[in-house]
């Protein structure tokens, strides 16, 4: 269920992101994209009143298709010389990070998500952000196990055309029966990584609330996630592998 404190901060991020839309645009342009007269855009700019809950996701939809996250992604995407994806400008970005956090609140405002998980270590950032844009604890899946923590639940998958194991641990408790997980990943491409983090929620017998990324290399990732049947799987920006360009 959504609270007062989600719709506030949806309806305020909307209006930053209509300023920063009109810095870019005309109050004419930016009527005849949202179908709102210049007027109200500007009541709504100028902060003289906000956008409802319902109007301020129909406006975050249509802005930032013009002037949004997804439009700053692709410009710093990048792939080497051996087609490998360099995601440091991404994950270094604040400004990326943010408007990401703003993105998931969006995404799943009035869905029930009551923990943030995503594996080490590019996946911390942007996972932060999200779980402290949504009010709420992060767990981390990592590598190896810590010293300090007395027991854990565990993962281990084959990565594909390395014939390697992988396992990911996280504390055992950190995920408790009927928490409604939250999957933050900065990108998913095979979906081996997402699909580990899937069986350790539920091996600690928790729900899966959604997925949410901000590349999708190909659609094969996408596609191989072992999620419940209408499961939400939000991907900002989906790229083709230089590899399979025509």
């Amino acid at each position: 269920m959504s609270t007062h404190a989600e719709d506030l901060k949806l309806r305020l991020m909307t209006i930053e992101l209509l300023r920063t839309a009109k810095r870019q645009h005309t109050y004419r342009e930016l009527s005849a994209k949202t179908g709102l007269p210049v007027t109200v855009l500007s009541r709504y700019a100028k902060g003289h009143v906000l956008p409802n809950v319902t109007r301020a996701h129909e406006l975050w939809k249509t802005l930032r298709k013009m002037v949004g996250l997804e439009v700053e992604l692709r410009r710093k995407i990048n792939f080497n010389s051996d087609g490998y994806f360099d995601n440091t400008d991404i994950i270094s970005d604040y400004n990326i990070l943010r408007q990401a956090a703003h993105h998931a609140l969006a995404t799943f405002a009035g869905k029930r998500v009551t923990k943030v998980l995503t594996a080490a270590v590019d996946g911390i950032p942007l996972a932060t952000m999200v779980a402290n844009q949504l009010g709420i604890n992060l767990v981390i899946a990592k590598w190896n196990k810590e010293v300090g923590v007395p027991a854990f639940l565990e993962e281990t998958y084959v990565l594909s055309n390395s014939g390697f194991t992988m396992t990911l641990y996280i504390p055992k408790g950190a995920i408790r029966r009927r928490d409604s997980v939250l999957i933050v990943d900065d990108m998913i491409k095979s979906g081996e990584t997402q699909n580990a983090l899937i069986n350790l929620v539920r091996k600690a017998k928790g729900e899966i609330s959604g997925i949410f990324t901000l590349v999708a290399i190909g659609d094969e990732g996408k596609k191989a996630l072992t999620l419940p049947k209408g499961c939400p799987v939000e991907v900002v920006t989906q790229v083709t592998h230089p590899s399979k360009r025509g």
